[in-house]
């Protein structure tokens, strides 16, 4: 695979603090634990407009910390039409957010590129990560072992079809 152009990884939920920042948190240490910086670019958005520029949600940075992934700088914000174009992998976090998602894909264009990240998931369930926001501190450490086991597999489906070293040494 070509260095120059690196895969895009886009991880949505519905308001872009809790779900989708965890993905993109737990993929991107993922990512860098294997060196694989120079091939892979990941983003996280949000379907909806509501916390556009605030942090992670607490209870999500907190759980993140436990676990030893950080979510230090990150900022909320919704997905654009011009996301749909430019990521290579749109992975979304439950059946309402895919809906609304190619709700933007106006022209029927990108859609092959929006899918349920839990698809990647060995054990997939429902195919959706259940929305930790009005729960319990259970919900977000369910959400954490879902995203990071899912994460993992996706990585490796990456390397696998993307023909990706398995690990870049430093």
């Amino acid at each position: 695979m070509e260095k120059e152009k690196k895969i895009r990884v886009l991880f949505v939920c519905l308001g872009n603090i809790c779900r989708s920042p965890l993905a993109e948190a737990v993929f991107r240490q993922l990512v860098k634990e294997r060196g694989l910086e120079a091939y892979i670019e990941v983003d996280s958005a949000g379907t909806g407009a509501w916390h556009v520029g605030e942090p992670p949600d607490r209870r999500m940075r907190v759980t993140a910390e436990r676990h030893g992934v950080s979510m230090e700088g990150m900022v909320a914000r919704q997905i654009s039409p011009s996301d749909l174009e430019t990521a290579d992998y749109i992975l979304v976090m439950d059946k309402d957010n895919l809906h609304d998602v190619l709700y933007h894909d106006r022209e029927g264009k990108w859609g092959y590129k929006v899918r349920l990240f839990r698809e990647f998931d060995p054990h997939p369930g429902s195919y959706q990560v259940p929305d930790p926001y009005y729960g319990g501190p259970e919900g977000f450490e369910e959400v954490y072992r879902i995203v990071r086991r899912t994460a993992e597999a996706f990585l490796e489906h990456l390397i696998e079809k993307h023909q990706l070293p398995a690990r870049v040494k430093s």
